[in-house]
């Protein structure tokens, strides 16, 4: 028992050494004009963010593709009045059609009844 509140003693002693500056690990700063801290001094070239990355191009790319919608929403709009014009002819082509139909099938049976009509009166002559 004693050995191993010995060892975690001896264990945590040095953990609270290694960590004495309050961080192992020193994350990297990318805005900086140097790197390496004081080993290095000579300075590097840096992009500006907005070319490294190309936020130009992207901002571009997307208003682009912002444009292109808009269009494509005006022709959907132009699409969808031309298809409302072309339903609504086609429904009163329709209905006349129904109308016309009614009218010639009225009228061929005016005609057989007068053939009919005909007929008899022929039969009585006779």
């Amino acid at each position: 028992m004693k050995k191993i509140i010995l060892t975690l003693s001896v264990f945590f002693a040095f953990t609270g050494l290694a960590f004495a500056d309050g961080n192992a690990f020193t994350p990297l700063n990318f805005n900086d004009t140097t790197y390496g801290g004081s080993g290095s001094t000579g300075a590097v070239n840096v992009v500006p963010d907005k070319e490294a990355i190309g936020n130009g191009n992207i901002q571009n790319a997307v208003q682009q593709l912002e444009n292109a919608q808009t269009d494509i929403r005006n022709e959907l709009l132009n699409v969808k009045t031309k298809y409302a014009d072309v339903d609504s002819q086609y429904r009163l082509v329709k209905s006349e059609r129904a109308a016309l139909k009614k009218q010639v099938r009225a009228t061929e049976k005016r005609i057989k009844e007068i053939e009919k009509a005909k007929e008899k009166i022929k039969k009585n002559m006779i």
